[in-house]
């Protein structure tokens, strides 16, 4: 949805997976690393914690303000708890785009659909995606509860999916964002 968004508006869209994964294998030492052996929540909160305040510095930079007409981050690892002590303020807005409405195995099942050759997630195995797809719900119910603490606008996409792209589409154009 985020690269469908960036292409709708001529954004540019930048791919945070990338950036962490460059972090996990040529700096360690930040403690980047989606494959700790923590548990799936810890995870999440360490690189929440460790790249909220990277993004702030890289939004602070001036490069992206300048930038026309935008920037689309997707960035799956942010927790609103940390958006909000980082990165509210900086000339950006927030969506979250999330799955907290289905079963782990319809959050599979989606997954198999939609994912392309563009997806890392594309070339794992069943196994994998199953025990991702069990993390991606759980995580997503957590983003949606601290959504609604903060007040932070959140979209799920796992049902009608056209759907939701079109009432994202809707923020963008109301500038509800």
């Amino acid at each position: 949805m985020s690269r469908r968004l960036s292409k709708q508006y001529g954004y540019q869209h930048i791919s945070m997976d990338s950036i962490i994964a460059g972090f996990e294998k040529c700096f360690p030492e930040t403690g980047v690393n989606t494959y700790s052996g923590l548990s799936s929540m810890d995870t999440l909160r360490l690189i929440s914690g460790k790249m909220a305040p990277f993004v702030r510095v890289m939004l602070d930079s001036g490069e992206y303000d300048e930038f026309e007409p935008g920037m689309v981050l997707d960035m799956y690892q942010l927790l609103p708890k940390d958006y909000m002590k980082y990165i509210h303020g900086a000339n950006c807005e927030i969506v979250y785009l999330i799955t907290s409405d289905v079963t782990p195995e319809e959050r599979f099942a989606i997954q198999k659909r939609y994912d392309t050759e563009k997806d890392y997630t594309f070339y794992k195995s069943d196994e994998e995606l199953r025990e991702g797809a069990e993390y991606i719900v759980e995580q997503s119910i957590y983003i949606k509860e601290q959504c609604q603490k903060y007040g932070l606008q959140y979209i799920e996409t796992a049902r009608d999916r056209e759907q939701a792209f079109q009432r994202l589409l809707q923020k963008f154009n109301k500038a509800e964002i």
